[in-house]
């Protein structure tokens, strides 16, 4: 039976849409203006700041300062039920087929090159005489001179305590040293051959995790410098002082320690290696894994609605990352902390009424705390309706981002996509005119921000957040994916506080407050404004289901035009999960997808 319910015809939609243009889409203008006057920010980049000097790592002293600071803004802020929640993670425990991963700290990690001079200090100091009067003097009478003070002939090329991304994670205890090989890319056997591995430490262009089982396990290096670019852009190895956060293999039986540096280091070190030159790297490294466990941040605003208020609209980020990690993801985090705060006050001064349905705010590690959440407590994923997910929404101009509103899988068709489409198209429109003219309703401008329009894009579903595991099959939980991408300085020492834009994150929280609002609210009453919004959707979706049949053989085309019937059906269908469909109210699937119908 045909369910979908939504209003019929291209000329209804067109002429609606036309004639509401400048009006808010879904929401009293009353709920619009109250928080497009109450979001902060500049709140939101002050805390921002606060969280971007701790390093994150997963069950680290770094991530639990972050979680309390989290913790002690959302108390503050009236919020209910503020916890941090603990799951135990020893790499023994598993939270569905997830294998918990033992907490990571580290206390020290500098890396220093010795000069010659320094060089020959430490193998006269290390290495035995080959003849035992003659040599065993000159080695006495080098040790003895002032000459060999190792002040004077080394020099610090990293530094944890200064910047704690040049330390890879999961590093291990060492005091190394030894000189430097370059391997190349160090993936492959062939890298090797004739380098003479053993006991040095190599320097390689891929990430540490993906050579220490070759290098350290089988050819017997003592450690790794890596130089690892970042994921793929337009603007990738143009600016050669990034140094990329690294990682090595959890439980990898091969333990090591690595150091990232620079592409303008690593360039030298080549150069220099390639004419012959001697390298001796001296490593010190107090770090190391330990038991811990998975720390989530969680708060609510309690809903109002007898029947309704056990349902959940959860916001969501990942509190985790390197330091400075500014855009991903401490600006996720601040954003829906902003959120909360505005929601919180609105509410209870009586601006906004309480939501029939409880809103939840979770902060956890990036989706292996996600996963130990929803598996270790069950009754979480049985409550939430739906996600806003958040995760790098304040990237300015410097950054390159483009910001997105990303919908769900075709595995799990859902109207809320379109919701927060409905929103951001809005503020794109709004932006735009204040930004061409000077004038506007609702500009959604920072003081301390920019002025530019947002230019938000309604894209197809990307993975690599917590949203994939929200709408995993496992759970089914539909998630809006508010994110920016391209970033030129993800997962760098260069993702800082000033590159982070007060007016995008504003917009970010507007767009997430609003569809979360709507939908926390949401029942029979969904009606004509709804209707609008997801038939809006459809044509957008459309236009990109449209180019890849172009190009195939017919039968395959039919085959995909069958698949998107069913999940453009699907979208309507899935309002049912919030509310019943209004008396009379029904539009077919369209034809354009699948004419059969």
């Amino acid at each position: 039976m045909n369910r979908a319910y939504f209003v019929v015809g291209t000329l209804l939609l067109g002429g609606a849409l036309l004639a509401e243009a400048q009006k808010p889409p879904l929401l009293p203008e009353k709920d619009v203006a109250a928080l497009a006057n109450e979001l902060s920010g500049e709140t939101a980049k002050r805390n921002l700041e606060a969280i971007a000097r701790f390093h994150r790592q997963r069950g680290s002293r770094g991530f639990h300062a972050a979680a309390e600071l989290v913790a002690e803004r959302l108390r503050v802020y009236g919020l209910s039920d503020v916890a941090i929640l603990q799951f135990p993670a020893d790499g023994k425990i598993f939270y569905g087929t997830q294998r918990s991963r033992p907490a990571w700290d580290a206390e020290r990690g500098n890396l220093w090159e010795l000069d010659p001079v320094g060089a020959a200090c430490y193998e006269a100091a290390h290495k035995p005489p080959t003849a035992p009067d003659e040599e065993g003097r000159k080695q006495l009478a080098l040790l003895l001179s002032e000459d060999c003070d190792p002040k004077l002939h080394t020099h610090l090329l990293a530094s944890y305590e200064a910047e704690p991304v040049v330390l890879a994670e999961d590093s291990e205890n060492a005091d190394v040293t030894t000189e430097l090989v370059d391997v190349g890319e160090g993936t492959k056997e062939s890298d090797y051959t004739g380098k003479g591995a053993k006991g040095k430490m190599v320097l390689v262009s891929a990430q540490p995790g993906a050579v220490q089982d070759l290098a350290v396990g089988k050819f017997g290096a003592a450690g790794i410098v890596s130089y690892a670019q970042n994921q793929k852009t337009a603007w990738w190895g143009e600016d050669e002082n990034l140094i990329r956060w690294g990682h090595l293999e959890t439980f990898s039986p091969n333990k090591t320690f690595a150091f990232m540096v620079s592409l303008k280091m690593a360039g030298r070190m080549r150069e220099r290696l390639t004419h012959g030159e001697k390298i001796t790297l001296h490593a010190v490294v107090k770090a190391g894994q330990h038991p811990g466990g998975y720390e989530v941040v969680t708060a609510t605003i309690p809903g109002a609605d007898a029947k309704l208020k056990g349902e959940e609209i959860a916001f969501s980020c990942h509190l985790d990352h390197q330091r400075p990690g500014a855009n991903d993801n401490a600006s996720g985090c601040v954003t829906i902390l902003e959120v909360a705060r505005t929601l919180e006050k609105l509410i209870s001064e009586g601006e906004m009424a309480r939501p029939a349905r409880t809103m939840r705010f979770i902060f956890p590690q990036e989706i292996e705390g996600t996963i130990a959440l929803l598996n270790a407590q069950p009754e979480f994923s049985k409550r939430i309706k739906a996600v806003v997910h958040m995760d790098m929404v304040g990237g300015g101009l410097e950054t390159k981002a483009v910001f997105h509103v990303t919908r769900g899988p075709m595995s799990l068709p859902s109207f809320v996509h379109d919701v927060a489409w409905a929103f951001a198209e809005w503020v794109n429109e709004e932006s735009y005119q204040f930004a061409a003219t000077g004038k506007g309703d609702y500009p959604m401008v920072a003081p301390e921000g920019g002025k530019e329009p947002l230019r938000a894009e309604y894209s197809a579903y990307t993975m690599g957040s917590d949203h994939d595991v929200y709408q995993d099959s496992s759970f089914g939980i539909p998630a809006i994916y508010l994110n920016d991408w391209p970033d030129r300085y993800i997962h760098t020492n260069f993702d800082a506080a000033a590159n982070i834009d007060p007016t995008k994150l504003k917009r970010a929280a507007f767009i997430g407050a609003a569809s979360g609002y709507y939908l926390a609210n949401l029942n029979s009453a969904g009606g004509v404004e709804l209707a609008l919004a997801v038939i809006h959707g459809r044509s957008i979706r459309l236009l990109s289901f449209d180019r890849p049949p172009r190009q195939m053989p017919n039968e395959e085309a039919e085959a995909l035009r069958r698949n998107e019937a069913e999940y453009d059906g699907g979208v309507s269908y899935s309002v049912d999960q919030f509310s019943p469909p209004p008396t009379g109210f029904a539009v077919p699937y369209d034809r354009r997808l699948n004419p059969s119908l």
